[in-house]
């Protein structure tokens, strides 16, 4: 019996009658070590979801975007990507100095493709890779447990049509979140926000927001 798999997954397999074959497929597929196709996939991604746990062990699942290669291989076993800005609840960064596993999903929407990626994260505060990064409050790092190409018949097709305005990017100033503007929140802001949303136009109601969202505005 594979020790890849708990006892619940196990009743399953057993259940629809896949055992042997989920044998087959993580002895195949699974491994613990980037190849180079592999390598060259996650490099050329501009957005994967990632999945972490809280104390309580309830899971969260975030997106995370960035110019493509914005996930950098470290090495054959380690990948590493920023944090961004986001709405300060550090949901996920915060998940990962309760417990550190964490699951990656990578999908090309266009081809279509999509590697699934399992590992231990750490954080370092100075992590000499911030200075790669413009815009970036912390770095991940994950050491890879396993990672396989996942077959892709389920994914839909989607034309990219460009990058996120919000996407940093170097020698470029990166426009503040139109959420930030919600007057809401005005009182609460960091005060490293306080003067560009200031600058960035007055304030705004929360059903004024929603309505840019629905616009595709947001």
């Amino acid at each position: 019996m594979s020790e890849r798999f708990s006892p619940a997954q196990r009743a399953l397999q057993e259940r629809f009658g896949t055992t042997a074959l989920a044998d087959r497929v993580s002895m195949i597929t699974m491994h613990p070590m980037l190849t180079d196709p592999e390598k060259a996939f996650i490099g050329s991604r501009d957005l994967f979801f990632l999945s972490t746990v809280d104390a309580d062990g309830q899971p969260t699942c975030s997106y995370k975007g960035g110019a493509a290669g914005f996930v950098k291989i470290v090495d054959d076993g380690t990948i590493a990507f920023p944090s961004y800005d986001g709405n300060g609840m550090y949901l996920s960064m915060g998940n990962l100095q309760a417990q550190a596993k964490v699951g990656l999903l990578f999908i090309d929407f266009e081809t279509p493709n999509r590697l699934r990626l399992h590992g231990t994260a750490s954080v370092d505060p100075n992590d000499p890779l911030l200075a790669e990064y413009p815009g970036a409050d912390l770095i991940v790092r994950v050491a890879i447990t396993n990672l396989f190409v996942n077959c892709p018949r389920y994914i839909h097709r989607y034309q990219k049509l460009g990058d996120s305005v919000y996407v940093p990017k170097p020698g470029c100033a990166t426009p503040p979140a139109k959420w930030k503007r919600i007057d809401a929140f005005g009182d609460a802001l960091p005060a490293r926000d306080v003067e560009a949303i200031a600058a960035a136009g007055p304030a705004i109601s929360f059903d004024d927001y929603m309505a840019d969202v629905a616009a595709g505005q947001g």
